[in-house]
């Protein structure tokens, strides 16, 4: 279901809820990209979560292009579920959130860090600019209308913006 609101469809952050922001699907997608788990009973085992739950939510990540669903089992018909490329790309989301878990929520010390393949350090997630490499924080980015915003759109950012100056 897509929000009703104008500035709720047109908003990048609306859309990637509406798609991945439910509790569960957010678990589904990290124990498939950090667990490498593809079938049914390998997330219900995993997250305890029920069977008609899960299949609602396999299906939605599937329909929005996160998932690829194909048969394994002819007899009886059983399916796994692989990442797509849109699904892989989630993966600086859960990175992000452990980091940010790892840093604010657990004050007795982290239970799960990332760490780099080939040496085994750990890995601190960041979101960085791609072409500067310069970190991305709250201090030294603005929001901009994109290409495709609307007059509406531009006009919110724009009494932002003057909210912001003043």
């Amino acid at each position: 279901m897509q929000p009703k609101l104008a500035p709720l469809t047109e908003c990048p952050c609306a859309r990637a809820v509406e798609t991945v922001g439910e509790w569960w699907s957010i678990l589904i997608l990290r124990d498939a990209l950090l667990r490498g788990l593809t079938r049914f009973d390998e997330f219900e085992r995993s997250l305890g979560i029920a069977p008609n739950m899960l299949a609602r939510r396999l299906k939605h990540l599937a329909e929005s292009g996160l998932f690829e669903r194909r048969l394994y089992s002819e007899r009886p018909k059983r399916y796994e579920y692989v990442l797509t490329e849109k699904g892989r790309d989630f993966f600086p989301v859960v990175t992000a959130l452990i980091g940010y878990a790892n840093r604010h929520l657990a004050p007795e010390g982290a239970s799960l860090l990332l760490a780099e393949r080939g040496s085994g350090a750990p890995v601190i997630p960041a979101v960085v600019d791609a072409a500067t490499l310069q970190p991305i924080t709250v201090d030294n980015v603005d929001i901009i209308a994109g290409p495709r915003a609307s007059a509406g759109m531009r006009e919110r950012l724009a009494t932002a913006a003057r909210a912001k100056a003043n």
